[in-house]
């Protein structure tokens, strides 16, 4: 077995991907030097002999036996290669990682081993950072694991969520995780645009094609050059273009504005879009055929309200990304973190940041407390009045729909019982939340 486990290694010597070898009791048998390279610890001796659930997640038990999945249990049963995203100690902290554990296989077909490839996911921090996607929560890094997969592929992708989710940022962690990560990443903004605008600024235009063109000018989809466009909010495109869009995917091809020549393009398209595409195509608001070929991947982004422990995270990374006067380095008090963690935040990430920009302008001495906040931070439920003693009711009629919502979440009792407190039937509270989720 031994001999066996040096030639493995040997050959894994080779390899460029990090790489352990486990026995079937989780011990780490060896290390590539891509491993050592990438997740040794020079205080620390070689992990040779240690479970791999005590060096990567300080476990004393399994992953499976403490809350997390374990890829080994799949790995065992279909014999076939297994992945997961998991979030590992490293010498740097932890980090997002993707974890591939394939089956070693003896004559008889029996499971004796498995090599375990390890990649950190770049795109991504678990920890506060000056840039890109930061969270750790099961949502966000359900939305990631997804992300990681599709990446290296070169399917289409649907980035799908609320306003203020931080599509742009999934979207250039999709073009930065594939191969065509060196190629320009182009992003189109498809809101507001009207026909012959948006098809200008797509396909390029020809001189003379148009009062004002005094010469020819390339598209975005030309600048691409082989890299990835980003079409943000895909549902604002007009109907009339959709065919045009279409044909693009279709055939890889395109005519500039006032052009006979036709083009061959090669880009990878990732949409984005916070509108119920699926509804706009059954009320023939949004092509079928169009919303087809986009939908090849689509990702759900969390809203903030449903990753709320991300919240310090994001806050802390927010306050290192934005500018202060003086170089201040600001922070947070535990109270001000409380209200911002307990908000329902009904415009997400964009919100949180217009918060904390806002907080930074009367925080002079780079400590941002409760007064610093928005009034709606500090009182959600602020559209109270007090009708006796001791007891507060809202005022229904003037309440919108994130106070209605706030509201909700923080009741404890049924439906009928929150209507009857609002002052309101049960059938008006349910018609108020509904038509939230059908617009939001």
């Amino acid at each position: 077995m031994k001999e066996s486990i040096q030639t493995l290694l040997s050959y894994l010597e080779i390899d460029s991907e990090p790489s352990i070898v486990l026995d079937l009791d989780y011990t780490i048998l060896g290390a590539n030097s891509a491993y050592l390279r990438a997740y040794g610890n020079p205080a620390e001796d070689i992990p040779v002999g240690k479970k791999c659930f005590q060096v990567s997640h300080h476990y004393d038990k399994p992953c499976d036996l403490s809350g997390e999945q374990c890829p080994m249990n799949t790995a065992k049963k279909t014999k076939a290669p297994a992945k997961l995203l998991h979030i590992h100690y490293t010498p740097r902290g932890q980090e997002h990682v993707d974890v591939e554990l394939r089956p070693i296989l003896n004559d008889s077909r029996e499971v004796v081993g498995y090599v375990e490839r390890i990649n950190t996911i770049k795109s991504a921090s678990v920890q506060a950072t000056g840039s890109g996607l930061v969270g750790s929560s099961p949502v966000f890094n359900k939305a990631l694991s997804d992300l990681s997969r599709v990446a290296k592929t070169d399917l289409p992708v649907l980035l799908q969520g609320e306003s203020g989710t931080g599509k742009e940022l999934f979207a250039r962690a999709v073009h930065d995780g594939s191969p065509r990560k060196n190629a320009p990443f182009v992003v189109v903004d498809c809101t507001g645009l009207a026909d012959t605008l948006f098809e200008s600024e797509l396909f390029g235009y020809e001189k003379g094609a148009f009062t004002g063109a005094q010469q020819a000018k390339a598209g975005l989809i030309e600048t691409a050059k082989g890299g990835t466009v980003f079409l943000d909010e895909i549902g604002d495109v007009p109907l009339t273009m959709q065919v045009k869009l279409l044909r693009l995917l279709e055939s890889g091809t395109f005519r500039r504005v006032g052009g006979l020549e036709t083009k061959n393009s090669d880009f990878r398209l990732v949409a984005a879009t916070h509108k119920p595409l699926q509804k706009m195509v059954d009320e023939g608001k949004f092509r079928a055929d169009l919303f087809y070929r986009i939908c090849a991947f689509p990702i759900e982004l969390p809203a903030l309200r449903n990753r709320k422990d991300d919240i310090p995270k994001l806050v802390h990374s927010l306050l290192r990304r934005g500018s202060g006067p003086l170089g201040i380095q600001y922070v947070v008090s535990e109270k001000a973190m409380h209200a911002l963690m307990g908000f329902s935040w009904p415009g997400n990430i964009r919100q949180l940041k217009n918060v904390l920009d806002r907080a930074r302008v009367f925080a002079d001495d780079g400590r941002i407390e409760l007064e610093h906040l928005p009034e709606e931070l500090l009182r959600p439920s602020q559209a109270y009045e007090t009708v006796e003693a001791g007891t507060s009711r809202p005022k229904s009629k003037k309440l919108t729909v994130d106070e209605l919502r706030e509201i909700e979440n923080n009741f404890n009792g049924s439906r009928r019982e929150l209507a009857e407190f609002l002052g309101m039937s049960e059938r008006t509270l349910y018609r108020k939340l509904g038509s939230d989720r059908e617009t939001g």
